[in-house]
């Protein structure tokens, strides 16, 4: 590869989008992205004048690294960014196609790490009863919203979770999580029968049912997609009266807060969100600090 032309860019990002695949485990959706960061980034070398992988040096990344802040980007996409170019010439250094790696020299900025987005209890539960249950994409919704909330699992894993991943009478689910890993979460009775009157009495219903692994299908029969879920979660909260800004993910976060404001312990925690590092699933515990004064203020006779 000496030369940025599209053939040796395209052929370079080829190898390199399928190491991320086969080797490093690394789901679609990121593989995607990345793709389409190194993109950005390439087009941005031509416009500079780059010629060959082997010329492009630390300041050169970080020229491109300043237009993005210029542009008004946040600091989480551009760290995604440097993540993808960190890995692409990482990935050429490996394979001999350079010598020098101009990344070894760039820190990645710190993130401000601000808290998770977590709704009380009672709105909870107001968006888990806004579907209506006389439709059969009432009760499919009912069913996906207390999946969520029951197991605090990621819109990604639930789009793809098959129907040998539910283990019924042992009452938990088998999910892949980033990097492929698998984990087992324990679900709810709750939640369990919610799914399991979706999948008797309405996925049976769908045409090509019979045919796809994944459990929760459109009225075509199609896996759902994460933006269809993500919509569907907005549009309950806005039918509930609830005017905060809600997400699939703002149901992780109350399933990981709720949990430890009951007594559950990090270690716990940790492993049924899939965290690789305690040290993220920490953040939710100044979440329940926050619970834990409030109590403190409302009830010590002192306080």
């Amino acid at each position: 590869m000496t030369k940025l032309e599209n053939q040796d860019v395209e052929s370079a990002l080829s190898e390199f989008t399928q190491y991320l695949l086969m080797e490093k485990g690394f789901s679609d959706h990121t593989v995607s992205s990345y793709r389409m960061d190194l993109v950005q980034f390439f087009t941005f070398l031509r416009a500079k004048g780059g010629e060959s992988a082997e010329d492009v040096d630390m300041y050169m990344i970080l020229d491109f690294l300043r237009m993005l802040k210029k542009k008004g980007m946040t600091q989480r996409t551009i760290n995604r960014k440097l993540s993808a170019i960190r890995g692409f010439f990482h990935f050429l250094s490996q394979q001999g196609e350079i010598v020098n790696d101009p990344t070894e020299e760039i820190r990645t900025p710190h993130l401000h790490q601000s808290l998770p987005h977590v709704i009380p209890l009672r709105d909870v539960e107001t968006i888990l009863e806004q579907p209506d249950l006389k439709t059969p994409k009432g009760i499919r919704d009912r069913a996906i919203l207390e999946l969520l909330y029951a197991t605090g699992m990621r819109v990604s894993e639930l789009v793809a979770l098959p129907l040998q991943g539910v283990f019924w009478n042992e009452g938990f689910v088998k999910v892949y999580g980033k990097g492929g890993k698998e984990r087992l979460i324990p679900v709810g009775q709750t939640a369990l029968n919610w799914l399991r009157v979706y999948c008797e009495e309405v996925r049976k219903r769908v045409t090509g049912s019979s045919s796809r692994e994944e459990i929760f299908l459109s009225r075509l029969g199609r896996p759902l997609s994460r933006q269809s879920v993500w919509k569907m979660i907005k549009h309950y909260a806005l039918k509930g009266n609830i005017r905060e800004k809600i997400s699939p993910h703002t149901l992780r976060h109350c399933f990981a807060t709720h949990l430890l404001e009951r007594g559950a312990d990090l270690r716990s925690v940790q492993m049924m969100l899939g965290h690789a590092d305690i040290s993220t699933t920490q953040i939710y515990t100044h979440l329940t600090k926050d619970h834990l004064i409030k109590i403190h203020k409302a009830f010590h006779p002192r306080a």
